[in-house]
């Protein structure tokens, strides 16, 4: 059963065309332009996502040469716009997932957040889509819908009017592992007489599309960072992954139980499949490969490519916390400011870039703390992916940090795989996710060269860093 399947990203789109005995057959990719505005906005312009797509897939079509049985999206998750459902023109910018303009709205329901984490599992904040849904509607459009990003795509694809479980879970609007949208938590956001896409499970055909030549089923739709935890083979409880991409996102799956983090954590649907709900925690780091990007836009290094050759060996006493759009999952410290500490007139650039990196790996190991504390049973290795796993340096200061395994992921494509193998789930449902998922060897594996001490050592010193990088107010 060979695939397209698509993967919609912040920075690019990416297509590849899977074939279960041949493997990977066609790729294409497609850059995007986010736009970082005052204010702690991002946008993108609709059109551009669209045309990325359609540009995307056909040119992995044409690539492989071949004809396939289903199309699968994967999204940006939290990504939304505005656009008219009888057209389906857009209405106003994408309003990116990184986009922060609904602070004050989410500070405006803090008597609610409570209820919002019991009901959902989410941390009332920006980073989620009805509040930038919200937001959106008070300031930008009022007619039409709004919608996360996928439900629109998927209307030029196919006319339908959806979006998945997994998405859908990532909205503060669904209750944690609910069938429907939350008419109590969308009238908090003042949503509830909006029309808003059927929630379908990530295993169906959703419709048919003729965007790629002649009509192609469309199923087992699925947000981003899920299907790289099933690329990933995180099939059982316990097992994580971590996407180093614009941002990173570290996420473990704790099987059929909804975990209600109490250690900062989010909990959200890692797939609905055959009708039976897998669940996992995540937590997230809103700037890695983007904090990279910010070293090259000041010339201390002119690309990623010379990062690792130009960072030094030891950061001398030099500590970063890259905290660009403010630090997310477990301190949700929105005005929280990027720090360089420890600078001196000895300091090189070689310092500043493996600081920037071990600030990254940083963050990760205290995702990977506030996992252990939730979880019954601590991790015994971290699987990873995405851009950035090509750098040594990084890839090495997270097993040094995290104290743990650092397994790579042999394929650049671990989102659109997991959507490919999804794809093949919706034609067959009445195979198993360990069927169309394939086994897999890491790459390469870092161990920890640190000791535990010295680990513990620095992140005793760069949370007390850390703690200096948001308002006094939000030292609580």
């Amino acid at each position: 059963m060979t695939v397209l399947a698509i993967d919609q990203g912040t920075s690019g789109t990416k297509a590849i065309v899977v074939d279960p005995e041949d493997g990977v057959v066609g790729q294409a990719e497609v850059a995007v332009h986010p736009r970082y505005l005052d204010g702690g906005g991002v946008e993108q312009n609709p059109d551009e996502l669209l045309a990325s797509v359609l540009d995307a897939g056909r040119t992995a079509l044409a690539q492989a040469g071949r004809s396939v049985l289903a199309v699968s999206l994967a999204n940006q998750g939290e990504t939304v716009l505005a656009w008219n459902p009888d057209t389906g023109r857009p209405l106003s910018q994408a309003i990116v997932w990184q986009d922060r303009r609904a602070e004050q709205l989410c500070a405006d329901l803090g008597d609610h957040a409570e209820l919002f984490a019991a009901s959902t599992g989410l941390v009332l904040d920006p980073y989620f889509s009805a509040p930038k849904m919200a937001w959106l509607r008070r300031n930008v459009e009022t007619g039409g819908v709004v919608t996360t990003s996928d439900s629109w795509l998927l209307y030029q694809l196919t006319g339908a009017f959806v979006t998945d479980a997994t998405t859908a879970s990532r909205s503060l609007a669904v209750e944690l592992g609910g069938q429907d949208w939350s008419r109590e938590l969308l009238e908090l956001f003042g949503l509830a007489d909006e029309r808003l896409p059927a929630i379908v499970a990530n295993d169906v055909i959703i419709g048919s599309t003729e965007a790629f030549g002649t009509a192609i089923p469309v199923g087992g739709i699925v947000v981003d960072q899920q299907a790289a935890l099933l690329a990933e083979g995180c099939l059982d409880q316990g097992m994580a992954k971590c996407t180093f991409g614009t941002g990173a996102f570290l996420l473990a799956n704790t099987g059929r139980t909804a975990v209600r983090s109490t250690s900062g954590l989010t909990s959200s649907l890692a797939w609905r499949v055959a009708d039976t709900d897998t669940f996992c925690v995540d937590g997230q780091v809103y700037t890695a490969a983007s904090a990279v990007r910010w070293l090259s836009t000041l010339g201390i290094m002119n690309s990623a490519d010379e990062m690792d050759a130009l960072a030094a060996t030891d950061s001398n006493g030099v500590l970063c916390v890259p905290a660009f759009a403010g630090l997310a999952a477990p301190w949700w410290k929105a005005h929280a400011t990027a720090t360089l500490s420890g600078i001196t007139l000895a300091t090189g650039r070689g310092h500043v870039i493996l600081a920037v990196l071990q600030g990254i790996a940083a963050q990760i190991a205290e995702l990977v703390g506030a996992i252990d504390a939730d979880a019954t049973t601590p991790m015994t290795a971290l699987r990873a992916d995405g851009g950035l796993t090509q750098s040594k340096v990084l890839m090495q200061a997270c097993a040094d940090i995290v104290q743990l395994p650092v397994e790579i992921y042999p394929s650049a494509h671990a989102t659109a795989l997991g959507a490919a193998a999804l794809a093949q789930l919706s034609l067959a449902p009445q195979r198993s996710l360990r069927d169309v998922v394939p086994t897999w060897q890491p790459a390469a594996t870092y161990q920890p060269r640190w000791t535990a001490s010295r680990a513990g050592e620095f992140r005793d010193q760069w949370r007390r860093v850390a703690a200096t990088t948001y308002p006094e107010q939000e030292q609580a």
